[in-house]
């Protein structure tokens, strides 16, 4: 009774009369257009689908399969989806949350919870998040097939559309709280509207400045702002007063830029080797203004639009690409590797998942982790052994990596085998790995004979090498008669949560030829030492080393581990104890040339920050070519004593950060407003980290100015990363995290320079970001 009193008193929606509806599908059909033109999508067929929507089968368990209406918001970035629960908040989701979309029985779920026969009717939304992965089943394959293609490619375009507005209206989101502002519909906004648009945008402002805003853009002295107006008002809201002072240096021509005007800014400002050509082509391409671009002039809004392209922000354009020489050995690389990889959380009860392999893949990991343990019905598993973390079979998660090894990079991806299974389940290892990954897996090495060194990555394109164990020398398989008998005992040490490694446990395992043999250029050994290692291994022999034994060797020894990763590789793994899949510091590990630095890609923290930032560059390939010095064996680099040679390249690096563009708020409260201030951090060798920062600004996430000046000394640049970090200060507690962005020094553009942020999970947050001036210049 209680319950149907308590239901009967919920406030009910009054029912919309017929002209209502009609007046509401005309304002959303408006409010669609604008979206759909933002995006380049206007009448686009897959755009239509998912705006139109549909009914599919939402799967969480193998009795939980129930109809639910989806549909694409007149956003046209927002799905929304049905939800039968009275109090359900979040029945929409982001498309910009979306990490990727599987055609087919792809996820541990639909493989789980639904049949064979419906392969082809079955999708999953995996999302970048920590969200559970969205299991679908459409009515038919061709209309799973036309939700997986229509997702992608309106994905593809707010990707696009957020990298490179050129657009000066407003983005999609300011639609969305002026609709959300406009409580009564009309269209039109009142002032108590306009505070409320304020707070939604994250901003906080004096109510007589407010109030002077609205007076002076309602020029029908109604009251109300409508059309125009508001327009007007959010062109005064976003007014830059830095962009007035700069533009305003160089527009010497009847108050616009000429091309010569543009030449003096990009060559005197922004240190660009450009001509007067190029000058030309940058008006034609972002100049709005039909008439000052027929006279070959520049306007302000033109002049924007150019610092907001993408090609012009703090990163080097050249350096998305892959600019680096690939033709080096593999070892002479940094290279993007993952710890743990299978694990979406912690690792003694998070859940395993061959989505974790994706999600790492596609962030342009080159080294996953599979540890492999016997399996029921004779399939290996993978999991964090002896804890509660649950199984995923050996077999889909091979399939899952051979599926989304190369559509982030097209270079070589290791597989590090943690290896606990018996002779029996090692032979279906093999089995399932030459089944799956066919001509792609390297099973001998290349060319002829007994190789000397490494192949090149560029030699590895689209290939998997394996690093395990192997029961003898790669020279012996070139000397005949020479065979292992299959029953020969390796040790295989486990990465034990025991931090003294004399109560490791250690455990004779026998070994499968087949799986063995698979091992060419990786194979895993002890480390008993570098002068043993350099007169006793050959070069495709390389150690695992915990992380703190591998710090002591980068401090103590650092121009000894130098050498030796000249001539080998070596893997870097988190202690056991981090049982929360935290991560440590790879930067020493960098610059002591280690070239796998393994991480916990599952965890948001500023060390997978700066992993991501080391990795930005070269086509996000995974790979980082290491500075000459760092590849010569008569190297005498060391990062700690900084003795003097070719790495000492003495700068100045000095950094204004000036303002911020469109903050997000940390807390979603309503009357949550930001107060940001900026970290700028160097990281490196020991004698260049440092950090400095900027004031607060209180209350103000919507356009904050700094304009505050830092300068840094670098001796090592070619070490050296530069991280922005934007914070929400709070006096009583620690200060939440905003966005960051974090890049080589070696990939700085000079001048003043838009710098966009990512959020903790690394992805791109939509217009939001730090505008700054950098210089480097030569130390005196």
């Amino acid at each position: 009774v209680s319950a149907r009193i308590t239901m009967s008193c919920i406030k009910r929606e009054p029912e919309l009369s017929r002209s209502q509806e009609l007046l509401q599908h005309v304002r959303s059909q408006k409010v669609t257009q604008v979206n759909a033109s933002l995006l380049g999508m206007e009448g686009d067929q897959d755009l239509q689908f998912l705006l139109q929507g549909g009914d599919l089968l939402k799967v969480r368990s193998q009795s939980w399969k129930k109809t639910r209406y989806f549909k694409l918001q007149d956003d046209c970035k927002t799905m929304w989806r049905e939800s039968k629960r009275t109090f359900r908040k979040k029945q929409t989701f982001l498309l910009d949350d979306i990490s990727v979309v599987r055609h087919g029985r792809q996820s541990e779920g639909l493989k789980k919870n639904t049949e064979e026969n419906v392969e082809g009717r079955c999708f999953s939304i995996m999302f970048k998040s920590q969200r559970k992965t969205l299991d679908l089943i459409a009515s038919s394959e061709e209309e799973a097939k036309q939700w997986v293609s229509s997702l992608q490619k309106v994905m593809f375009n707010i990707i696009s559309f957020s990298f490179d507005r050129q657009d000066k209206r407003p983005p999609s989101w300011i639609y969305s709280c002026l609709r959300k502002a406009d409580k009564n519909d009309d269209d039109k906004l009142s002032e108590s509207e306009v505070k409320r648009f304020l707070r939604l945008i994250n901003i906080e402002v004096d109510d007589d400045y407010a109030e002077m805003l609205f007076k002076k853009c309602d020029k029908s002295n109604t009251g109300l702002l409508s059309g125009e107006e508001i327009e007007h008002f959010y062109d005064l809201l976003t007014h830059r007063e830095e962009i007035d002072v700069i533009y305003g240096a160089y527009a010497k021509t009847t108050g616009y830029m000429s091309p010569q005007n543009l030449l003096d800014f990009l060559m005197k400002e922004q240190r660009e080797e450009v001509t007067l050509a190029d000058a030309h082509n940058i008006i034609r391409k972002f100049e709005p203004d039909e008439g000052a671009k027929g006279k070959q002039l520049l306007s302000k809004d033109g002049f924007l639009m150019y610092l907001h392209n993408a090609d012009t922000m703090v990163l080097n354009p050249k350096h998305k690409e892959v600019y680096q020489d690939m033709s080096q050995p593999l070892n002479h690389y940094f290279i993007s590797s993952s710890h743990n990889t299978y694990l979406m959380e912690d690792q003694l009860k998070g859940p395993s998942s061959t989505e974790a392999y994706v999600r790492a893949l596609l962030k342009g990991c080159r080294c996953v982790e599979l540890d492999c343990w016997d399996g029921s019905d004779d399939e290996p598993v993978i999991y964090h052994g002896h804890t509660l973390t649950s199984k995923i079979l050996f077999r889909d998660a091979i399939q899952a990596i051979k599926e989304y090894a190369f559509k982030t990079s097209d270079y070589p991806v290791i597989l590090s085998l943690e290896n606990h299974c018996s002779v029996e389940q090692q032979t279906v290892m093999a089995h399932h790995m030459n089944s799956i990954l066919g001509s792609a897996l390297i099973t001998s090495p290349l060319g002829e004979g007994m190789p000397s060194n490494f192949p090149s990555p560029e030699e590895l394109k689209g290939k998997f090498l394996i690093k395990g164990k192997r029961l003898n020398k790669l020279e012996a398989s070139f000397v005949q008669d020479t065979a292992a008998a299959e029953d020969t005992d390796v040790t295989e040490e486990e990465e034990s949560n025991d931090e003294d490694e004399e109560q490791q446990k250690k455990s004779k395992l026998k070994m499968a030829k087949d799986l063995s043999d698979m091992v060419i250029y990786c194979k895993s050994v002890h480390f008993h030492g570098f002068e043993d290692a350099r007169k006793n291994l050959g070069f495709y022999e390389m150690s695992s080393f915990k992380e703190h034994k591998a710090m002591g060797l980068a401090e103590e020894s650092a121009n000894a581990y130098i050498l030796h990763n000249v001539e080998k590789l070596s893997r870097i793994y988190p202690a056991g104890s981090r049982a929360d899949s935290s991560n440590y510091n790879p930067v020493p590990l960098w610059n002591a040339g280690c070239q796998i630095v393994a991480l916990n890609f599952q965890t948001s923290c500023s060390e997978m920050d700066v992993n991501q930032g080391r990795f930005l560059v070269n086509g996000k390939s995974g790979y980082v070519l290491k500075p000459a010095y760092m590849r010569d064996l008569s190297s005498e680099f060391d990062p700690i004593t900084l003795t003097r040679g070719d790495w000492l390249k003495p700068k100045t690096l000095h950094v204004m950060v000036i303002s911020g563009q469109q903050l997000p708020k940390v807390n979603k409260k309503k009357s949550s407003i930001v107060d940001p201030l900026v970290k700028v951090e160097i990281y490196g060798v020991q004698a260049d980290v440092a950090e400095k920062e900027t004031n607060a600004i209180e209350n103000n996430g919507f356009n904050p100015e700094w304009n505050e000046n830092f300068q840094f000394d670098v001796y090592v640049p070619d070490l050296a990363l530069l991280r922005f970090v934007v914070k929400d200060y709070d006096s009583t507690s620690g200060n939440e995290f905003i966005g960051q962005y974090t890049l080589p020094l070696t990939s700085l553009q000079m001048g003043y320079r838009h710098v966009p942020l990512l959020n903790k999970n690394g992805d791109l947050i939509p217009s939001a970001g730090l505008f700054v001036h950098v210089m480097v210049l030569d130390a005196e």
